[in-house]
């Protein structure tokens, strides 16, 4: 069901948004270390951070993935294409770790590119900079693999930091151009963005969308985390300040983005589910935030959605227009994001101890999905492009694939120059809405339901 949001950059804005002087840019990633040698274990996790943390051969369960695999569909000759300012410089190294841990096979080919220009060398004193990029492509790349074993994957490095103006962001558009332009993958995964308020202008969010048109016409999937902040985001390019009303990020806002929301998972150590998925949102769990940050909070920690104040309701939202009215809403779906129901990831990059770390945010939910659209290219034998048409379309025709999430909401309060504020998000139901978007997946009855649907149209 390619093609039925207009590719017209223009038609697609609406209203206009207040000028400021930065453009916040970044990974949606939280990271503790937990071990030099092992995996955190649940109990181990649940004793140190007072919630269960997770592997992949837990979420291969919980997402049903296994009866895919044994039919041969696994990701195999698909290219997962993670994009990240400036990577890792031990990524390879530390995925065999993770893959030996956990009896994965390598990835057949694991690239690095850099084709926006070279990396800096990293530098282990940049917390928030290098590291923290660093883990952010942990992640990534780590379970993006864990998902789709059999997909190769492409790392996507590019060399200047995003955190204030448009710095950064122009690298990535030139970088994810040349990966369409030269067909080196069938789906992007993004873990990062900015909060759509936070640009001088709509038009300046225009400008920066070329890799989507790209991406569209050439039918790659693009896909970008909601944020971790619930219904608010980052109002400054330091990330130290949040805005005291409901606000999102682009590029997950964009309309030829698929906007990745997280779910809180609560699981067996088989993997077998003790209740089902909701709206991830850890704003009021005091003991964790305690744990995680050294304060109880509470704290921004959610996941993202709401309304853009850009882009227009595309075509495809039509059936829920009672919902986002005339603009267009995020998420479109999600995966495990929880601080609450934490995965793990093993790093060796420096500036922090090597080993076992454990992590949450939309930027694992991503990735994680990402996997799952890798195994439906295989499965359709080419790539989907643009698959939320197929996704609303499967959500309204309640196919089993789509599983409703209907519990939690991303409200989230949070104290702020020593004043507790709160921004009212939006609750889960029934169908679609702003908290989880059409739900998530059961992968085994999802991935042949969006070949068929992507197929339509």
């Amino acid at each position: 069901m390619t093609g039925v949001v207009a590719l017209a950059a223009g038609s697609l804005v609406a209203g206009g948004l207040p000028a400021t002087a930065s453009i916040a840019i970044g990974p949606m990633l939280h990271s503790k270390f937990i071990s030099p040698r092992q995996p955190g274990s649940q109990a181990q996790c649940e004793a140190q951070f007072t919630v269960p943390c997770y592997g992949p051969d837990q979420f291969q369960t919980a997402y049903n993935e296994q009866p895919l695999f044994n039919s041969g569909i696994t990701g195999a000759g698909q290219t997962i294409v993670i994009v990240d300012s400036f990577g890792s410089p031990t990524i390879k190294a530390d995925l065999g770790v993770f893959d030996a841990q956990y009896n994965l096979p390598a990835p057949p080919s694991f690239k690095i590119i850099q084709p926006a220009g070279a990396v800096p060398p990293f530098d282990p004193t940049d917390a928030n900079g290098d590291v923290g990029w660093a883990g952010e492509t942990t992640l990534d790349v780590e379970w993006a693999h864990s998902m789709a074993p059999g997909a190769s994957i492409l790392l996507v490095e590019t060399p200047v930091d995003e955190t204030e103006g448009t710095a950064g962001m122009p690298q990535i558009v030139q970088a994810e151009n040349y990966v369409i332009n030269h067909h080196l993958g069938q789906v992007i995964s993004q873990s990062f963005g900015a909060t759509e308020q936070t640009f001088p202008s709509p038009l300046s969010i225009i400008g920066l969308r070329s890799a989507y048109l790209n991406a569209a016409r050439n039918h790659v999937t693009v896909l970008a985390a909601t944020g971790d902040a619930g219904a608010t985001d980052d109002s400054n390019a330091a990330g130290t300040l949040l805005y005291t009303h409901r606000a999102i990020d682009w590029p997950s806002s964009d309309p030829l983005v698929t906007a990745v929301g997280g779910t809180q998972l609560s699981l067996l150590t088989t993997g077998q589910r003790t209740q089902a998925d909701r709206v991830w949102n850890d704003s009021t769990n005091y003991a964790l935030n305690d744990a995680f940050s050294g304060t109880p909070g509470p704290a921004a920690l959610a996941t993202g959605g709401g309304i853009s104040t850009v882009f227009a309701r595309p075509s495809y939202q039509n059936s829920v227009a009672g919902l986002v009215g005339d603009r267009r809403g995020v998420p479109d779906i999600s995966m495990s994001g929880a601080c609450s129901g934490l995965v793990n990831t093993y790093d060796s990059f420096g500036g922090e101890p090597a080993g076992w770390y454990v992590n949450c945010g939309t930027s694992e939910a991503t990735p994680l999905f990402a996997g799952i659209v890798a195994l439906a290219d295989q499965l359709a034998g080419h790539s989907l492009g643009l698959i939320n048409p197929a996704l609303y379309a499967l959500s309204a025709a309640r196919a089993p694939g789509v599983v409703d999430v209907t519990a939690g909401n991303n409200s989230v309060s949070f104290i702020q120059n020593n004043q507790l504020f709160t921004v009212q998000g939006f609750q889960a139901g029934p169908g679609y809405d702003l908290a989880s978007g059409v739900g998530t997946v059961n992968a085994d009855l999802f991935v042949p339901e969006l070949v068929q649907a992507a197929s339509v149209g």
